[in-house]
């Protein structure tokens, strides 16, 4: 009886945990309180990539391949009705939507953008926040000093700032931001090609698991840190994984530096399978086979213990 009486408990637990999606009639687990959801996984020039007649890029238009959206991660708190996005990536549009039609739609559209950096895809999605969009008042973006002093000195990016549209909210490396009683995140300067703005990474602290988010950085070595503590401290890493390997473009590496997915993967050969679970590649070029989740390449990784991030994943905090 005692045993019938586990079971009964037990599944009476499991069906607590799960929602039916009244759109699919499909049973869904639960959301948790506060989490993390991938909104996109690739790199600035997203899939299908602007100029690309290579096979990756065809089969989009052939329609065996699905579009992939720029990297940006959505931070959703159910409890205390707020939601955040890392990045104002230009597929920002349904991103946003992404976050209230799937997560939380509040009155707000948005409680806050997180800046890495000014490369195109990482803070052109401002642009929607302006005149000849959204045109709504006092979105909150937070940015580190010379990110801010780029936005406020060039334009048209000034004039979202003229016009009220977003409200600066100052960073400062190693600085934590309080954002509720439950989650806090801090930027961490990571050598970049720093041309109009420093880089940062995040950690994103939640009540029960923190992240890292290092979308972009030059190389593991040239960082002060060692990327394998770094992970050791958390519970899930997403990190740059923007190229395979050296063979996958027909350009200087230096021109656009990057940890190749091969050197990561090798860095962390001799750590335990937890650790490397802890990995979560994300912000892929077009040409990088992982970003598929059916090739080859990434299921032999897959089987090496790390992990790869696609839109619609929820990572509890």
């Amino acid at each position: 009886m005692k045993f019938k009486s586990l079971l009964l408990l037990l599944l009476i637990i499991c069906i607590s945990c799960k929602t039916e999606n009244k759109s699919t009639g499909i049973i869904e687990a639960k959301k948790p309180q506060q989490y993390i959801t991938v909104l996109g996984t690739a790199q600035d020039g997203g899939f299908p990539h602007i100029g690309c007649q290579k096979e990756c890029c065809s089969n989009y238009y052939n329609g065996t391949l699905s579009k992939k959206r720029i990297v940006s991660l959505g931070l959703v708190d159910q409890q205390n009705k707020q939601k955040w996005i890392f990045d104002a990536t230009p597929d920002i549009s349904t991103q946003l939507a992404d976050l209230e039609q799937n997560h939380l739609k509040t009155s707000s559209i948005i409680d806050g953008v997180f800046l890495t950096h000014a490369h195109i895809g990482h803070y052109t999605g401002l642009m929607y926040f302006g005149r000849e969009a959204l045109g709504k008042k006092g979105t909150k973006v937070y940015a580190m000093p010379k990110m801010r002093s780029f936005l406020e000195t060039n334009g048209p990016w000034s004039q979202l700032i003229t016009l009220q549209n977003i409200e600066i909210q100052n960073l400062q490396n190693d600085a934590t931001i309080v954002l509720n009683n439950r989650l806090k995140v801090t930027p961490f300067l990571v050598p970049h090609r720093d041309e109009f703005s420093e880089t940062v990474g995040y950690k994103i602290e939640g009540s029960k698991k923190t992240a890292l988010f290092i979308p972009d950085i030059d190389k593991w070595n040239t960082w002060k840190k060692s990327i394998i503590e770094e992970v050791k401290k958390v519970d899930y890493a997403f990190l740059d994984a923007t190229f395979f390997n050296q063979n996958e473009v027909k350009r200087a590496m230096t021109e656009v530096p990057h940890p190749f997915i091969q050197e990561t993967i090798n860095l962390f050969k001799n750590e335990s399978i937890a650790t490397k679970n802890k990995v979560i590649f994300i912000h892929f070029n077009h040409t990088n086979p992982a970003l598929q989740k059916d090739s080859k390449e990434r299921k032999q990784i897959e089987n090496l213990g790390f992990r790869f991030a696609f839109e619609g994943q929820n990572y509890e905090l």
